[in-house]
């Protein structure tokens, strides 16, 4: 990755074609079509802002018509994103070959001298995080049997991954703003960017931290530890959202509900997780489904993950074919307890770092734990670590927190 990095910051008089990387990867690709950057820019009306339909990190999404008349949407990786290459080439590799009806579709992609960009295809209603929770933006009525359907389906599209695919594929991203949606409102599960590849015999991948605040499970954050389990907690966030009509984070609100995750707990041990059904589905739902549904995502949120259920069990318990037994639920990993750790730890830090001035080389010591908790804190502030679809960037800035009150336990 590095030569190909240091081949973006050359001038751009006399780029070379592309890196070997690029080549090996693409060349290997059976399943799928290369298009030239003259068909997707004809496609795009030369990537037209008006075309623009999602922009994120590693760059733009735009809305065209190839060739053959068929919509796409085409992903324009920015061409000095280091770490778009390698999000590109695992793209790629991960979801050329795997085809499923909750996965969005890779029709090909272009890697024209210092173009990346990859064409799926298009998807009429977007993303759940513009639709379902991007407030009164949406014209669209989500009526109770069209989130269980697409809930069910995210689960599938999941279960697919874990278990059948092999190796088996665990996603690191599950959110509302990956889950786009067909003109039927069916659920795909898009951004495979930070997928990683899972073998049989391997008990977790030990990784940089990367996916959403909000979403991340705590041991994942806290450890860089990935199973499979990773995903299911994601999953379980998001099932809340689907129920709640709401992001799992939302500063405007009182500080007891602002983190969905918390407030569904307390709801659940109070016995009144009904209160929290959306309310914009005017009682128009099956109330006790509603709760069962709440229920699984505190089963996928436990803190435990060995007590997590598999994704193919989710399906069975969401389809109503596997009773789900509420007394065998427990508390959720909530980063928030962590956060309050890091509060404590920060006062101790700050007496710590005072008393130091005013002490010898002991002192000297300790102010050299504070710089290297501060040390570690930046590293995992530079993991791929995004914001949730509606909350603040003070997400990122907590979930970090998080990671450093670890290590200063640990350490």
């Amino acid at each position: 990755m590095t030569c190909f990095y240091s081949f973006f910051r050359k001038k751009r008089a006399s780029p070379p074609r592309h890196s070997t990387e690029v080549d090996d990867v693409v060349s290997s690709i059976q399943n799928t079509n290369l298009y030239t950057y003259r068909e997707l820019r004809t496609a795009t009306e030369n990537f037209s802002p008006a075309n623009k339909i999602g922009e994120g990190g590693f760059g733009s999404v735009y809305k065209g018509r190839l060739k053959d008349g068929t919509a796409a949407a085409i992903k324009v990786l920015s061409a000095d994103s280091r770490q778009g290459v390698r999000e590109f080439l695992t793209e790629i590799k991960l979801i050329a070959d795997v085809e499923h009806e909750n996965l969005v579709k890779l029709y090909g992609c272009c890697v024209e001298e210092n173009n990346r960009i990859l064409v799926y295809g298009y998807l009429e209603n977007n993303s759940l995080a513009q639709t379902l929770l991007g407030g009164s933006h949406s014209s669209i009525q989500f009526s109770w049997p069209t989130r269980c359907k697409i809930c069910i389906g995210v689960a599938q599209g999941l279960a697919f991954l874990h278990e059948e695919v092999q190796p088996h594929i665990v996603h690191r991203d599950i959110k509302a703003s990956n889950i786009l949606l067909d003109r039927d409102l069916m659920p795909k599960i898009s951004d495979f960017g930070l997928a990683k590849l899972f073998p049989a015999n391997m008990t977790h991948i030990s990784t940089r931290v990367a996916g959403t605040a909000g979403y991340l499970a705590p041991e994942y954050a806290i450890r860089g530890q990935l199973t499979r389990k990773a995903d299911i907690y994601s999953f379980g966030v998001l099932l809340l959202e689907i129920v709640c009509g709401r992001s799992n984070t939302n500063r405007r609100l009182p500080p007891e509900e602002q983190y969905l995750l918390e407030r569904v707990w307390q709801t659940h041990v109070k016995g009144e997780l009904a209160s929290l059904v959306d309310a914009s589905l005017n009682e128009d739902y099956d109330a006790e489904e509603a709760c069962r549904y709440l229920k699984i995502g505190l089963l996928c949120t436990q803190d435990k993950p060995k007590l997590r259920p598999t994704m193919s069990t989710v399906v069975k318990m969401l389809r109503g074919e596997i009773r789900v037994n509420d007394t065998n639920i427990s508390s959720p990993g909530l980063l928030s307890e962590f956060m309050g750790i890091k509060r404590d730890q920060g006062h101790r830090d700050k007496a710590n770092l005072k008393k130091s001035s005013n002490t010898d080389s002991a002192g000297s010591s300790r102010v050299a734990n504070v710089k290297n908790s501060s040390n570690y804190t930046e590293s995992a502030g530079s993991s791929k670590l995004d914001d949730s679809s509606s909350s603040s960037a003070m997400a990122t800035s907590y979930a970090t927190m998080t990671f450093n009150s670890i290590y200063d336990r640990s350490s």
